[in-house]
């Protein structure tokens, strides 16, 4: 191996090195809450079945009734969301604040029996949900995960250099060599693992990228357009859609996050005019009316009802679709019914549409119970990957010290490293500001802290 090759080979086992430290953790963290979330279809009949089950019959209370019917039962309650029966055997669905919790109400749509409640921010799938998006902690959640998902990429793109065979076997490259024993074997592992599954991992982190605050947000204001005649006659508010959407529910897809809201009737003419924002709303449209127009309009079942906060705000009608093409989003004012917006597939630009593809693949819901198994294996290859990494480093570390590969570079390659370093830190600015970061960690700490050792290479 020329001395070139040599020196841009550890400055990539460096990278991947770096990029393991910090990712593993996350990595293993969002593989497990992926596989909870991944079954959530299959996870929730089986734990709660006595809420989401009913037994069909003849006649169907209208949504009008069942609302009032939970107005009954949490008189405190304010409710903020609708969810329709999704076939003849389950039950309807509200969502309301009580007593300071956000709470799931399930009630019967051929009795009106209220069947019960679930906290729907402490229940496994929401967890679960939460954990993946931003760790439960909010905006600085969101920013490790976004950091750990660009940092994956460096982590794959590293390891796919180190993968490469150079004139070697098959044997160890495209297959682990299973009779070999210790540290050659976890490297096998390791190598093996990372290479079947780096197209796969490489589009789940990009897809689920889309979704983050800051790097998700810029990509969408970037990319993602409508065409604004769109919204010419819709008055419009200073939300965006996107406001619809918590760490623990989805509501509007990722393609109308960064849509305008409309306003309803006469309060939005008050508000273009410098008016002040309205206190609660008090609709006129019922609810069984909105019901209505979503089959009308042919919203597929799925769909929930989300209801205004404030008297120029409006019902959303919106469908988060497992396959996208029928992803639909309607604004309805709530005073006279009247569809301010009604966006659909045909009207997402070709980027929407593949960030939506991409989005669903991701969750395992585009191609039902085979896509749910290709998502799992890729969460196993990474829990293999992770484990496997960790133990080849320990193993090969020295005694005292955090075995990070040496550093050898000439100026040609050093180039070409700082060239693709630079090319990250555009397209993923938080990766970028972490790589100086952890420049400064490794000159000023690190290398007074265990000094440099020499490693021996992960390929040998």
């Amino acid at each position: 191996m020329s001395t070139q090759r040599i020196s841009f080979y550890n400055l990539a086992w460096r990278w991947h090195f770096y990029a393991g430290l910090f990712v593993a953790p996350f990595m293993v963290l969002l593989a497990v809450t992926g596989i909870i979330y991944l079954f959530k279809p299959q996870l929730d009949p089986l734990m709660y079945g006595d809420l989401l089950k009913v037994q069909p019959a003849a006649q169907v209370l209208s949504a009008d009734e069942l609302l009032q019917r939970a107005k009954t039962a949490y008189p405190e309650g304010t409710i903020s969301k609708y969810l329709p029966p999704v076939d003849a055997s389950r039950s309807a669905q509200f969502v309301m604040q009580s007593a300071g919790n956000e709470l799931n109400v399930f009630v019967d749509p051929y009795r009106g029996t209220v069947l019960g409640e679930q906290d729907a921010k402490n229940n496994l799938q929401a967890i679960a949900r939460a954990l993946h998006g931003e760790l439960m902690i909010g905006t600085l959640g969101d920013r490790l995960v976004e950091l750990a998902a660009g940092w994956g990429v460096m982590l794959v793109v590293s390891g796919l250099y180190l993968w490469w065979p150079r004139g070697k076997s098959a044997a160890g490259i495209l297959w682990p060599r299973l009779g070999s024993r210790g540290r050659l074997f976890w490297r096998d592992l390791h190598a093996v693992t990372g290479f079947w599954g780096a197209a796969f991992l490489l589009l789940m982190l990009l897809s689920g990228m889309t979704w983050t605050g800051f790097w998700g947000k810029q990509y969408a204001d970037l990319w993602n357009r409508f065409p604004a005649a769109m919204w010419n006659e819709v008055p419009q508010s200073d939300r965006q859609a996107r406001s619809l959407n918590t760490a623990t529910q989805q509501t509007v897809p990722w393609a109308m996050e960064n849509t305008p809201m409309p306003m309803s009737g006469e309060h939005a003419e008050h508000m273009q005019h410098g008016g002040k924002s309205h206190g609660p709303a008090a609709p006129t449209v019922s609810l069984q009316q909105l019901v209505d127009l979503a089959s009308a309009h042919q919203v597929e079942p799925g769909y929930s009802i989300t209801f205004p906060t404030t008297a120029e705000g409006v019902f959303t009608l919106s469908v988060f679709a497992d396959d996208p093409r029928n992803d639909a989003t309607l604004h309805v004012d709530q005073y006279t019914g009247k569809v301010l917006a009604d966006v659909r597939w045909k009207h997402y630009n070709n980027l929407a549409r593949a960030t939506e593809s991409g989005v669903m693949l991701h969750e395992g819901k585009m191609f039902g119970v085979i896509n749910q198994i290709i998502v799992l294996l890729v969460c196993l290859m990474i829990l293999l990957s992770a484990v496997s990494g960790v133990v080849i480093w320990w193993k090969r570390r020295p005694q005292g010290g955090l075995g990070v590969p040496p550093l050898r570079h000439d100026l040609p390659k050093w180039k070409t490293a700082m060239a693709i370093m630079l090319g990250l830190a555009i397209i993923f600015p938080l990766v970028g500001l972490s790589l100086v970061l952890v420049w400064v960690v490794d000159r000023l700490v690190l290398s007074r802290l265990f000094g440099q050792r020499e490693s021996t290479s992960p390929s040998s």
